[in-house]
């Protein structure tokens, strides 16, 4: 009796381990169904508070929403201001930082035209649509010739230092009064406004601009602003136009005259 009894707590003995192992098991279970819970997210609803955020960014189409998690563990509630009005605030406060911009770029031209602009041989103006400077071709060339001369150059080489640092599209363009001329280098007055459009897109281009920003296009006579009867008259058509384009619609290789057919209303 004894030998048999030794033998039965020797058995229970041994099979006490499976108790431990079962609760390690059921407890790592629990564990993973716990984690389980707290990570899972409704994809769907993730995927529309996505659409939300990136349509306001894009457009302000969408209204107003509010979206709802829900897990086994935790609920959270996310709630979205209207998508519209942070789409109109980003691009209010985006015009507003290209108004400012473009406000700091008129006034370093001013400041590095000054010489010129004092003595009535170059005029800045601004619309909505580009910044213009237009110079009279005494200011910068000597009669017959192509190549800015002596303080013309500098002031020049201070203008395209200043559009190096902006990223706007730049069109010179080369004019002339009706007097023909006929060099062995500028057969006509077609050869030399374009000759002095060129001259200046290359000092730009030495000071630091983009090629791909600039264009020089040579107008001749074609575009007067005065009479050419009178010595003033041609005194006046005979200048260089620099035109910063701020809209960006218009491509720097597009001809002045396209202008005309963008909707100046909007």
């Amino acid at each position: 009796m004894a030998r048999r009894r030794q033998n039965t707590e020797e058995h229970e003995n041994l099979e006490r381990w499976m108790v431990s192992y079962a609760d390690f098991v059921t407890l790592l279970f629990a564990f993973f169904v716990v984690m389980y819970a707290i990570s899972s997210v409704n994809e769907g609803k993730y995927k529309e508070l996505s659409a939300a955020v990136i349509s306001a960014f894009r457009d302000g189409s969408i209204t107003p929403t509010v979206l709802q998690q829900t897990g086994q563990a935790a609920n959270s509630m996310v709630a979205i201001e209207d998508p519209k009005t942070i789409a109109e605030h980003v691009k209010s406060n985006t015009e507003i930082e290209r108004q400012e911009r473009i406000a700091r770029l008129n006034r370093a031209l001013l400041a590095a035209l000054d010489p010129l602009v004092k003595t009535g041989q170059v005029k800045v103006t601004q619309d909505k649509f580009s910044i213009a400077v237009e110079i009279n071709d005494s200011a910068l060339f000597e009669s017959g010739r192509a190549l800015p001369r002596g303080m013309s150059a500098d002031i020049l080489g201070q203008v395209g230092q200043i559009l190096a640092n902006d990223d706007h599209p730049v069109r010179v363009e080369g004019f002339s009064d009706n007097i023909p001329i006929s060099t062995a280098l500028y057969p006509s007055n077609w050869e030399l406004s374009a000759a002095r459009a060129g001259s200046i897109v290359r000092l730009f281009q030495e000071s630091g601009v983009p090629p791909a920003r600039l264009v020089a296009i040579g107008r001749a006579e074609t575009r007067p602003i005065s009479d050419n009867q009178t010595a003033e008259g041609r005194a006046k058509n005979r200048r260089v136009a620099i035109s910063i384009l701020l809209d960006r619609r218009n491509d720097s290789s597009v001809p002045i005259d396209a202008l005309s057919s963008v909707d100046r209303s909007e």
